[in-house]
């Protein structure tokens, strides 16, 4: 059950509707995922939808490179929801099955591909330790500009925060969805579940292996 009901379309204020109208006229088409919870604040909705939409759908990283960053970050955080919308999109966009598969098992995955490979190295750093070594950053930096290296921070970062949201307030998972872990609190005890420690991936150059 959500911690806070989703707010029906007929109880919607004239704030809520601008960023309602918005949302659904532009790319997603529809109010869904964490905006189903900031929609109760719409100050806080319309930037966020704006920069979402951004960051999404139209920044500099190809349509792979994003989605293959957001799933680092939702696995990082276990967030269900954002899991299993991005992995299927992850899917589509060309990253391979075993790639998505070991992100989900937190396994050591290997790219054929060393732009996804640097996406990945750079995700992973950035979430277990808030900061890049120089070179991850340096080879994300030369591959793709500044603008991509400020874009792919930037990714990490917002879609760390849906994580946050849809786990703090419990968005409700679609019906007959596969869990990425466990449910992520036992309320008798108070515990709370630890980030996913990402494997170091390895690189497939000319048949070898390598460290990513």
């Amino acid at each position: 059950m959500p911690r806070i009901a989703p707010i029906a379309e007929s109880t919607l204020t004239p704030a809520q509707r601008r960023v309602y109208e918005k949302v659904i006229a532009g790319p997603r088409g529809a109010v869904i995922g964490p905006l189903r919870a900031v929609l109760h604040s719409p100050e806080l909705a319309d930037p966020w939808q704006a920069l979402g939409e951004y960051l999404r759908f139209n920044c500099s990283l190809s349509l792979a490179l994003r989605e293959l960053a957001i799933i680092c970050a939702g696995r990082y955080w276990n967030s269900q929801l954002e899991w299993q919308v991005h992995a299927r999109v992850a899917r589509d966009a060309g990253i391979t099955a075993e790639v998505i598969e070991a992100i989900r098992t937190a396994s050591v995955p290997e790219f054929n591909n060393a732009e996804e490979a640097a996406v990945y190295r750079f995700a992973r750093e950035l979430l277990h330790h808030g900061q890049t070594t120089d070179d991850t950053y340096d080879a994300v930096r030369d591959r793709f500009g500044v603008v991509g290296v400020v874009d792919l921070t930037a990714l990490v970062g917002y879609y760390s925060m849906v994580a946050m949201t849809l786990n703090a307030h419990e968005v409700p998972l679609p019906e007959q969805t596969t869990r990425i872990a466990p449910l992520p609190i036992d309320r008798t005890s108070g515990s709370l579940p630890q980030p996913t420690l990402l494997a170091q991936a390895r690189l497939v150059e000319s048949g070898r292996t390598v460290p990513a």
